[in-house]
């Protein structure tokens, strides 16, 4: 159930995990009018209550139980470790709480397609939280796909160096370079430019991923091969080096080209000859994540199953990709082991 104030639909939400990626989330959400922030979940209570002090107010939870059972909350973004998301959507979906879950939405299609069955069983939604696919630059790069003509290949990539991997090094392994957690650097990274093409181009033919797994068994970088009808798709991703190449588009008219497949910014369109046809982003967007919580609060409010259909689509192909992935090089979750 949402909350209605003055005649004003509201949302108020809970977050689980105290990370980085939380803190955007909730700063980008004080952008959002009808989005509240109303209660925060840490296993230790001064995490949380650091975070609550930190936006102003909150009730504080250390408990996944009661918070799903709790009054205070429509709505939980999940941000855990990517091995968790599955056990804590699942709570939440099931005392009819929304979900907003942070990618990898889960660690594999199967539990996917069980959590959306169990949200459709209560009424309530389940969402990926892919940023790159909500932005206005995303929607602007669908546009410039007319002006390449027919699209003989792609690079996209997500290529950066991770100072936990210092940490790996020197024994510290860390939930991104571990199969306990569902890591490894296309669940971690690589999930972007898989969206990406998977959100431009629609499903691959066939799948290949070349990877160079850790001694944890994890991969921590790797080649995916995403093959289409009249052409080829390469995905790089990596978590232990560093790539400054943009990513492209490559058409029979012309070329796209942008700098990251996480944000798409500075995007040029230009022809064989190097002229340069429109620019068409702009450069780093603050508070980004805003774009992704007016779409699923937009979806709630309008009960729009259409474009959830579409969304669930999206994911689940997403998973689909990667499962295919980790299967041809053996790289399985422990979770997946009981």
């Amino acid at each position: 159930m949402l909350t209605i104030l003055g005649g004003t639909i509201l949302l108020r939400f809970g977050t689980i995990g105290t990370s980085k990626i939380t803190n955007s989330f909730i700063e980008a959400s004080r952008f959002i009018d009808e989005f509240e922030l109303a209660a925060i979940y840490s296993r230790t209570h001064n995490k949380a209550q650091k975070l609550a002090n930190k936006f102003g107010g909150g009730k504080v939870f250390t408990n996944i139980e009661k918070m799903a059972k709790s009054n205070a909350i429509d709505c939980v973004y999940i941000a855990s470790p990517n091995s968790l998301h599955y056990k804590h959507a699942i709570t939440f979906l099931e005392h009819k709480k929304h979900v907003i879950c942070e990618k990898p939405i889960f660690s594999n299609k199967k539990e996917l397609m069980e959590a959306f069955q169990v949200a459709k069983k209560h009424g309530v939604f389940l969402f990926e939280a892919i940023r790159n696919l909500y932005t206005p630059n995303f929607k602007k790069l669908q546009k410039e796909l007319e002006k390449v003509g027919k699209i003989r290949s792609a690079f996209f990539h997500r290529v950066r160096y991770s100072s936990r991997y210092e940490l790996y090094l020197k024994g510290n392994v860390s939930n991104v370079f571990s199969l306990e957690f569902s890591g490894g650097a296309l669940m971690d990274v690589g999930v972007y430019p898989v969206h990406l093409a998977v959100a431009l181009f629609g499903k691959p033919i066939k799948v290949l991923y070349t990877p160079v797994k850790l001694s944890t068994g994890v991969d921590g970088s790797g080649t995916l091969i995403l093959e289409y009808s009249n052409f080829i798709c390469t995905i790089m991703c990596s978590k232990i080096s560093t790539s400054f190449l943009p990513c492209e588009i490559h058409g029979e008219k012309g070329t796209i080209s942008f700098e990251d497949s996480t944000k798409i910014n500075n995007m040029r369109c230009v022809n064989h000859d190097k002229r340069q046809l429109s620019v068409v982003s702009s450069s780093d967007i603050e508070h980004d994540i805003c774009y992704e919580i007016e779409y699923f609060l937009k979806m709630i409010k309008e009960n729009n199953l259409k474009d959830y259909e579409k969304s669930q689509t999206q994911s689940l192909l997403v998973l689909e990709i990667i499962d295919k992935a980790r299967k041809q090089n053996q790289i399985t979750f422990t979770n997946e082991l009981q």
